[in-house]
């Protein structure tokens, strides 16, 4: 009897090996690859020291704040290459409301509110007007890059509020980063309102087949509009990350994380193509980026074959990506 269990046992055993999708739980394994190979090269050079580390979630924070919200915007089967000029112009907002006198809340209020605007025209242009994401994002991108140099003529504008810079990125509580907190709670929020609301579902719904969903009720122009207002607010937060943990606004922060966020989101397993998402792979996506990034930057590596390493990146990220082909 008790040979005929094991024997039983046997093809169910091997059934959930076969089925077990390596492609699922790329990204925590590469992630694993990625600190295991840098803690024995560069072991030396101190790469997993407490204060380096703690550097790489620092480093990657905004990316993940990004990456969070841009994961609903790829599963709806859009994209937005915008979320970097946003961030730069938002820091930018965010610190002249402050030298203005409106204190932390209104450089709050005004920096995510401009974020919030430009996802709103961005979400209308969108849904609205029909035009496709990705030319509307490639257009507000330069656009707002435009602005964030014309309103201060390239100059920094300083930020001497100490609490401000406390609560917004250089601040620590004890051995833990404010930016690390910050990540966490977002994610958090993100991770339940994919996967245990009913926005989340409709989020998925939207992507993996947009007339699907439409004849099961779905209004589908609400959910993009709703994601591309998510996505220009948690811009908006990163630039006021930026500047807090800078001291400034600068017209530059940001240059460049639109491509870094969506890798992170690409590689964390989101579908190119809409219609599977998830936040944690988003996060772990983003700290894999940052991990890389810290790692050559030891090694001595200059811009260029950075820049050439993380293009290899995204090129991965679609590879191994999973997807979601509509019909």
């Amino acid at each position: 009897m008790q040979s005929r269990d094991i024997s039983a046992a046997r093809p169910s055993l091997l059934h959930s090996i076969k089925s077990f999708q390596w492609r699922d739980y790329i990204v925590y394994l590469a992630f694993v690859g990625v600190l295991i190979y840098f803690s024995i090269t560069l072991f030396d050079e101190g790469f997993l020291t407490t204060g380096n580390l703690l550097n790489i979630v620092r480093q990657t924070a905004t990316i993940s704040l990004m990456g969070l919200a841009m994961t609903f915007v790829i599963s709806t089967g859009e994209i937005d290459l915008s979320v970097g000029s946003v961030a730069a112009l938002s820091s930018l907002t965010g610190a002249l409301a402050l030298q203005a006198g409106y204190g932390i809340a209104g450089g709050l209020v005004i920096g995510v509110g401009t974020g919030l605007l430009i996802g709103l025209i961005n979400g209308l242009l969108v849904t609205k007007a029909a035009i496709p994401s990705f030319l509307v994002t490639l257009g507000s991108m330069g656009a707002v890059k435009g602005m964030a140099m014309w309103i201060t003529d390239t100059a920094p504008v300083p930020i001497i509020n100490e609490r401000f810079n406390f609560i917004f990125g250089s601040g620590d509580i004890g051995p833990i980063p404010v930016l690390l907190l910050w990540v966490l709670v977002f994610t958090v929020i993100a991770h339940v309102l994919l996967r245990k609301t009913a926005f989340g579902r409709q989020t998925l719904a939207t992507g993996g087949n947009e007339n699907a969903a439409k004849f099961s009720g779905v209004n589908t122009a609400r959910i993009k509009l709703l994601v591309f207002l998510g996505t220009g607010m948690m811009a908006g937060l990163a630039g006021l990350l930026y500047a807090g943990r800078m001291h400034a606004g600068r017209f530059s922060f940001g240059e460049g994380d639109e491509l870094s966020v969506i890798a992170a989101v690409i590689l964390g397993g989101t579908s190119l193509f809409g219609g599977v998402g998830t936040i944690i792979g988003t996060v772990v996506g983003a700290l894999m980026i940052g991990t890389i990034n810290n790692g050559l930057i030891i090694m001595g590596l200059d811009v260029s074959q950075q820049m050439m390493i993380k293009g290899l990146i995204i090129i991965l990220a679609v590879m191994f990506g999973k997807k979601a082909i509509k019909k």
